[in-house]
């Protein structure tokens, strides 16, 4: 994957999005880390692209819940427990 600077990116745009053309996908970074990751597309792929990159920042944010469920033991709870839960969560409203 191709990296370019922020300041790459300000100062030769052209020949940014003709590197993009030629690499599909490049890193961005400011100060030597990434910020950003562009994707070449066209219109008859776009809703395509995005709806595939939606579906992994979904992924990656039940990953991230069920990483720190772990982290504070609620994947050891019981059935009777997660019940508990469920319903004092209901009587609160």
């Amino acid at each position: 994957m191709k990296f370019v600077t922020v300041r790459d990116f300000r100062t030769n745009p052209k020949d940014v999005w003709k590197e993009l053309s030629d690499e599909n996908t490049m890193t961005i970074t400011l100060n030597g880390k990434p910020v950003a990751i562009m994707l070449s597309t066209n219109p008859e792929n776009y809703e395509k692209s995005l709806d595939i990159l939606r579906r992994v920042k979904a992924e990656q944010a039940v990953m991230s819940i069920q990483e720190e469920s772990v982290r504070r033991g609620l994947n050891k709870m019981t059935d009777e427990e997660i019940e508990a839960e469920i319903k004092a969560a209901r009587e609160s409203r």
